[in-house]
């Protein structure tokens, strides 16, 4: 049963006003990092911006912490919006949990930069990482909504261009599925107060650009997932994602991939960057830091 908490929140988010017709997307992005600071980090969080060969990023530590692992986070945001910025709480809470530090990465937004824009850049952060001195055991790659979907393509491309492939994987709600052919884009649409199909749909296509949806490193669903790393996935109950994740993990368990899938009941996309207001999105990140504790190499301190 969800906590006193939760349904605060859910009530709140119910409340939002959908617009009649599409915001235009500078509009979207502003919003976006206007609710990110509701959420700021805690105060011993560190952020250093960073050129990962071409790929703006920031390290993202704590007061203390250990150098390794390292998390490659990817931030949500359907492709369009968002940034390393707006995921500054949620990122660090992840290196808290894990204690570890992390690479979040600003890949390149649709439409100004369609696909295969941000899959070039989570392959160019992972690359700078291990030039870094940053072992693959070491790292884990990590990321959120569109994110999550980012860092599947990031480790299928990977493993496409023969590179030694990190830990392990976590998608929190990914994205897996651009073509939307989950019931649960249909069956969840009542109960889902963060992701209607026509935004979806939106960002999908400003990403896509014309191009094939089921194309596997913009749809993971649609690869083959042999030989990839250990991965988990978390998804709540109150997603029109739900199936991009439970189709996801079905077909990767049948590859032979070691893959973790976790649906949390009532939960609501992305439910851990509301980690601050409830406690399910801490225990979510604590599960998190677990696995990757479970998967990756640690360090010494820095």
């Amino acid at each position: 049963m969800a906590s006193p908490e939760f349904h605060e929140l859910l009530k709140k988010l119910r409340e939002r006003p959908r617009p009649e017709t599409p915001p235009p997307i500078d509009l979207l992005r502003a919003g976006f990092a206007a609710l990110a600071k509701q959420y700021p980090p805690a105060a011993d969080a560190v952020f250093e911006r960073v050129d990962a060969s071409g790929v703006p990023a920031e390290w993202v530590s704590l007061k203390g912490g250990h150098a390794q692992p390292v998390i490659l986070y990817f931030h949500g945001g359907g492709y369009c919006i968002g940034s390393a910025g707006t995921h500054r709480d949620l990122v660090s809470r992840l290196c808290r949990a894990a204690d570890a530090r992390a690479l979040s990465v600003d890949y390149r937004l649709a439409p100004e930069n369609p696909h295969p824009a941000a899959v070039e850049d989570g392959v160019a952060a992972y690359r700078w990482l291990r030039g870094q001195g940053v072992p693959a055991r070491s790292i884990v790659v990590a990321g959120d909504s569109a994110g999550g979907g980012l860092t599947l393509a990031t480790l299928l491309a990977l493993k496409e261009k023969g590179d030694e492939l990190p830990a392990a994987g976590i998608c929190m709600s990914p994205v897996t599925d651009l073509a939307k052919e989950g019931e649960s884009m249909r069956t969840k649409v009542d109960v889902d107060p963060m992701v209607h199909p026509s935004s979806s749909t939106r960002y999908a296509n400003m990403y896509i650009a014309g191009g094939n949806t089921k194309t596997p490193l913009a749809s993971p669903l649609y690869a083959s997932l042999k030989g990839l790393p250990p991965l988990l996935l978390l998804v709540g109950t109150s997603e029109v994602l739900l199936d991009d994740s439970t189709r996801f993990a079905k077909k990767a368990t049948s590859e032979g991939v070691a893959c973790e899938l976790e649906v949390w009941d009532e939960m609501v996309h992305i439910w851990p960057f509301f980690a601050a207001d409830i406690p399910e999105g801490r225990q979510a990140i604590d599960r998190m830091g677990a696995f990757i504790k479970q998967h990756a190499a640690s360090g010494s301190s820095q």
